[in-house]
């Protein structure tokens, strides 16, 4: 099964992204799982702004089986986006507390 992350990120350099997740990513994959990349480091100057950050997120959902919700997601406006579009279109969810 493939999966990616969802967790809150404002504020955050995609350093210290990576780093908080990288034991749940470590975990996932003991567990079987195939974990996809979603911290971009490749948005060109102009286009990186939170909604183009999420619009992105969201394609990666068409092509994941589910989608692992970190701590403090139900905080975060791009991730409770990402929740209802993974709830709507049938995808597997699980939610960390």
């Amino acid at each position: 099964m493939k999966l990616m992350i969802s967790q809150p990120m404002r504020g955050k350099t995609n350093e210290q992204i990576r780093e908080e997740r990288a034991e749940l990513v470590e975990r996932l994959q003991k567990e079987g799982y195939k974990v996809v990349d979603t911290v971009f480091d490749d948005f060109p100057k102009g286009k990186d702004t939170p909604v183009h950050y999420l619009a992105k997120s969201i394609e990666f959902i068409g092509d994941v089986d589910g989608v692992v919700f970190m701590q403090g997601w139900e905080n975060a406006r791009g991730c409770k986006i990402e929740y209802q579009v993974a709830k709507e279109y049938g995808k597997f969810i699980k939610v960390l507390n």
